[in-house]
């Protein structure tokens, strides 16, 4: 099973890496120390960090606790993303790792936004080693069709996508709103639109205890990862850089 400590415990490759520093209280610090085998770099400048990643003088950049109001928008125009299309890898108490989408409040609102992102996490699990059956979330059951519109169209949005996706060869199905049941019996979760898809990841980081590895995103060929300020360890979100440059 793909877990944290599989994940660094594995044969990592031999890369560049950029961290950010934003605070000093010395999670960063003593991140990178613990990794200390490996060539990760220390950034107090998000232009510096986000200029070394698009001209090839790290492999990857990961945001550390640099403010993300700073260092995102810089990310963004450095490489020549209108947007940051973002996937979180989370460990559950159960130990059971998960990918879920769409996260940033301004995504996945239409079903063609919500089928790549899909595509995207199937794409980034078989990278890691992680499983790929995909539980495509909506806003009730499906006996509630009828009892409100909003509902309504999120049911016939998730049956859409799961229909285009089998089409596709994908291992997808409609969890309905049973989130209790979609993080055992999937490893991929497509979220109805990024707010619920946030609230959730906050519900479950912040609330619930789950690991939070990082957000990689995903409408780039250079590899950044997102990661919360709150974080006291990131090793996992290092490691996880590293191998998201295997090809």
């Amino acid at each position: 099973m793909f877990t944290t400590e599989s994940l660094l415990n594995s044969d990592l490759p031999k890369v560049r890496v950029g961290i950010g520093r934003g605070t000093d209280v010395g999670n960063v610090e003593r991140s990178v120390e613990a990794m200390s085998q490996y060539d990760v770099r220390i950034y107090d400048d998000p232009m510096k960090l986000a200029d070394d990643l698009a001209e090839g003088r790290i492999d990857a950049a990961i945001r550390g606790d640099m403010s993300s109001s700073k260092l995102l928008p810089i990310i963004k125009a450095k490489l020549g993303l209108k947007s940051l299309e973002r996937i979180v890898l989370m460990e559950l108490l159960s130990g059971k790792m998960i990918l879920m989408a769409p996260v940033g409040i301004d995504e996945g609102w239409s079903d063609a936004q919500k089928e790549e992102l899909a595509r995207k996490c199937v794409k980034m699990a078989k990278k890691i080693g992680l499983g790929t059956k995909i539980a495509v979330m909506s806003g009730g059951r499906c006996e509630d069709v009828g009892r409100c519109k909003a509902v309504d169209r999120s049911i016939e949005s998730a049956r859409n996508i799961v229909k285009q996706l089998e089409g596709e060869g994908y291992d997808v199905y409609h969890c309905q709103i049973l989130i209790e049941d979609a993080v055992k019996n999937a490893d991929i979760l497509i979220a109805p639109e990024g707010i619920t898809g946030n609230i959730i990841f906050r519900t479950l980081h912040f609330i619930g205890g789950a690991k939070a590895l990082g957000a990689p995103v995903m409408n780039s060929d250079k590899v950044f990862i997102d990661t919360s300020r709150v974080k006291t360890d990131y090793t996992d979100s290092i490691a996880l850089a590293m191998k998201m440059t295997e090809e």
